[in-house]
């Protein structure tokens, strides 16, 4: 059975808040971190069969890189939508239905043996991502204060540490089982965390008055999946081809209809006055910097470590070694979380944001001059994925200081939104800066040491932007016995 609650919790504010005993608010604490981490998890898992793909479902290659793809701009979508049905309906209720949902997807790509069912449950997949930015807007009201800071950002930084964990663990099972078997883990995953939300995550009673906008849903769900499906396949397209043109032009033209609706309508998918006030916008500016900055490292650094050793500057490694290289730095990202926590706590979530953001571009510098091992690039990584922890983490308390308790769910929903834009443009960045340079080994096309170096150069160039954009955000009381 559910359990319900209406009274208030102390240190928060508003409406149906909750009062949990440290003990039971560390329980949900731990469902939510899991549920989070799990979700995450999907977002990497088909990577290490991802060159197969096409032999696998019976397919073309081009074809089947659509499974990647499809799951990211459903995540994209599928959070701000996601958030504002929370604060609409409750954030358990979302919660569990969001589980459930990757359960049915992770089922369907389980028993899946061509293109079009394993595209409907990857789709699924990326929708159960609103798990996330709900489930962070939740802490706010479940958890006493001294705790808050640091649940939401372990919470936050699932977001990484699921991305990171999920190489080489799907490495491992699809070295040693089926392919099948990877889906298989994520059903049963997202079984246990259907199931624990259901019966450890209070309802909150958190519904506010308000209608959902279809409308604004539908305009926002084509505008992204235009603008985010040219970005992903510019490449592969080619960037001045009539698919990529058109769906750019289109993304344009249906998003600024859509923010002219927005702004009319009486309950609004998305409250743009409230987006654009100047604490909300810088922070959501930051996100896209160093969201950047992070997908820089997932794409960059394993495709060094496994570029063949007679290039001179390749690291050689396998699959699963190159997982397991980058394993570490899930750790670390993990780890910072009640470091952030503690920064949020004594110096602000803006302080905090900045020093995630120059961490990051730290470890991009230090990449940059120590690309000669694998122990290096592991370095690399531990510290880029500290950065990433404490940025991740500062960015949803920076949101939620800003905005009402009513609106708490839909404005951490844009936040993983404009995260998922700066990720998915980093990718196209990164993969047109590895094709522009490339050598002739064996007749395959490599990039070159230099193409790897400006990738680094640039990924901390984002990141170095999301600190000056940091310390835009208006200054704000804070108090460190919180």
């Amino acid at each position: 059975m559910t359990a319900t609650s209406s009274a208030p919790a102390t240190g928060a504010s508003g409406p149906g808040t909750t009062q949990s005993a440290p003990r039971s608010a560390l329980l949900v604490v731990a469902v939510l971190c899991f549920g989070g981490l799990t979700a995450s998890l999907t977002q990497t898992m088909v990577i290490p069969i991802q060159g197969e793909l096409g032999r696998l479902l019976h397919t073309s290659e081009a074809n089947a890189s659509w499974v990647v793809t499809a799951t990211l701009v459903a995540a994209a979508v599928a959070m701000p939508i996601a958030g504002r049905l929370a604060d609409l309906y409750g954030k358990q209720r979302v919660l569990v239905i969001s589980a459930l949902v990757l359960v049915l997807g992770s089922l369907i790509c389980a028993l899946s043996g061509s293109l079009a069912p394993m595209l409907a449950g990857r789709l699924l997949q990326g929708c159960a991502m609103g798990f996330v930015p709900v489930g962070i807007a939740l802490l706010r009201e479940v958890t006493p204060p001294r705790l808050t800071a640091t649940a939401m950002a372990a919470m936050s930084a699932t977001l990484g540490v699921g991305g990171a964990v999920g190489l080489p663990l799907s490495a491992w099972i699809v070295q040693d089982f089926s392919w099948h078997t990877l889906f298989w883990v994520s059903t049963g995953l997202a079984a246990v965390v259907a199931l624990a939300v259901v019966l450890l995550v209070p309802h909150v009673r958190d519904a506010v008055p308000g209608g959902f906008d279809v409308v604004g849903a539908v305009g926002l769900a084509v505008g992204l999946v235009a603008l985010l499906v040219a970005v992903s396949k510019g490449n592969e397209w080619g960037w001045t081809d009539g698919r990529t043109l058109g769906l750019l032009v289109a993304a344009v033209v249906v998003l600024l209809a859509w923010g002219g609706y927005e702004l009319r309508t009486t309950d609004p998918l998305c409250d743009l006055r409230t987006t654009a006030r100047r604490p909300v916008l810088l922070t959501n500016l930051s996100a896209i910097a160093i969201g950047f900055g992070m997908m820089a490292q997932a794409i960059v650094i394993p495709r060094l470590l496994q570029s063949p050793a007679a290039t001179g500057y390749g690291l050689g490694q396998s699959l699963l070694e190159t997982g397991l290289w980058m394993a570490p730095g899930g750790v670390v990202m993990m780890v910072f979380s009640p470091v952030s926590g503690r920064l949020i706590r004594v110096i602000g979530a803006r302080a905090t944001l900045m020093i995630g953001g120059t961490v990051l571009g730290l470890g991009y510098l230090f990449a940059l001059f120590l690309m000669d091992a694998a122990w290096q690039m592991m370095i690399a990584t531990c510290i880029t994925s500290a950065g990433v922890g404490i940025g991740y983490a500062a960015m949803p308390t920076l949101i939620l200081e800003s905005v009402p308790l009513a609106e708490a769910g839909s404005a951490v929903g844009i936040n993983g939104l404009v995260r998922s834009i700066g990720t998915s443009v980093s990718s196209a960045a990164m993969a047109a800066v590895l094709t522009a340079s490339t050598l002739d080994l064996g007749g395959y096309a490599l990039p070159t040491e230099k193409a790897f170096a400006i990738c680094f150069g640039v990924g901390a160039a984002a990141a170095f932007a999301g600190v000056l954009l940091a310390a835009a955000v208006p200054r704000r009381r804070h108090s460190s016995s919180l």
